[in-house]
């Protein structure tokens, strides 16, 4: 992948939605910095992060973590863990999980000379000179 001269990193892109503060931002990235080195591969203008938590700190809380990266589906992963740390992480893991898939479906499978050397140009024939190929058929 070509470098990115302003990449995306969970501090610059995170929104926080319903059921967590400004507060908690901070916090969250933290937990969230592991997916700076997925996420370095995008532009940080064309892509976005928001968490959610549904029924915080209840028997059946649910957290949401969006993705949206410009050019691609946006990626929603979610977690039903009692323990708001442990239901973060687990959101966390499984994007960066969702982001390897789509980059692998992208690129050629067991192919990585291909990957990393662009095809040789077309050979033409020494011996063939179009003009005289031209006159020997007429």
């Amino acid at each position: 992948m070509s470098a990115v001269a302003n990449p995306a990193t969970v501090a610059e892109c995170l929104r926080v939605g319903a059921g967590f503060s400004q507060g908690d931002r901070n916090w969250i990235a933290e937990q969230f910095a592991t997916l700076d080195s997925r996420l370095a591969g995008f532009h940080a203008d064309a892509t976005e992060l928001e968490v959610s938590v549904k029924d915080r700190e209840a028997k059946g809380q649910k957290v949401t973590l969006e993705c949206w990266i410009a050019g691609r589906q946006k990626i929603v992963t979610t977690s039903a863990e009692e323990d708001l740390h442990a239901a973060l992480n687990d959101v966390r893991d499984d994007l960066r999980r969702r982001l390897n898939d789509a980059k692998t479906k992208q690129e050629p499978r067991h192919n990585k000379h291909l990957r990393d050397v662009p095809p040789p140009a077309a050979e033409i024939e020494p011996d063939t000179d179009p003009a005289r190929a031209e006159a020997e058929t007429v």
